[in-house]
């Protein structure tokens, strides 16, 4: 089984909402076997809380699902068990890369990477925007490259 672990800062908008998206694209391909995705947070602000209002608000209105998700912070046994993990923004990868066995940096990516013509760019922080229609178009249009790119590995 391939497992994926989606990183941010607090773990209640950008990685929850890449969690729900890429576990409904798992169930949509049947593939519940094959891949198991969670999310984490870098800080410790939001553990226990569940996906932000706005989040779940589109998520609701999209019909995916994100039920049983919490913020929690992400461990060092993290970086073993999954095999790839994806952060949002470079500060979320340098948190990353700083608690990283260095054996595992390899599998430390960040989430437009994936995308044609958009290695670099951070997914936007709609906690500090406001914006999380545009938060929810960039995970919505990278996880099905994402998902592809699990089952290659």
């Amino acid at each position: 089984m391939k497992k994926v672990l989606f990183v941010c800062h607090g773990n209640v908008c950008r990685s929850a909402m890449a969690q729900a998206i890429f576990n409904q694209l798992i169930k949509q391909r049947h593939l519940e076997n094959e891949v198991l995705v969670d999310s984490a947070a870098t800080s410790t602000e939001e553990i226990g809380n569940p996906p932000h209002p706005e989040v779940r608000k589109i998520l609701d209105n999209l019909d995916i699902s994100y039920q049983g998700q919490s913020a929690r912070q992400i461990e060092s046994s993290d970086f073993i068990k999954y095999d790839l993990i994806i952060g949002m923004d470079y500060e979320n990868i340098k948190n990353l890369l700083h608690w990283c066995p260095k054996d595992q940096a390899h599998k430390i990516h960040l989430c437009l990477d994936i995308m044609e013509g958009q290695k670099g760019d951070a997914i936007a922080d709609p906690w500090y925007t406001g914006n999380f229609d545009l938060t929810y178009s960039q995970i919505n249009a990278a996880m099905p490259k994402w998902l592809d790119y699990v089952l290659n590995l």
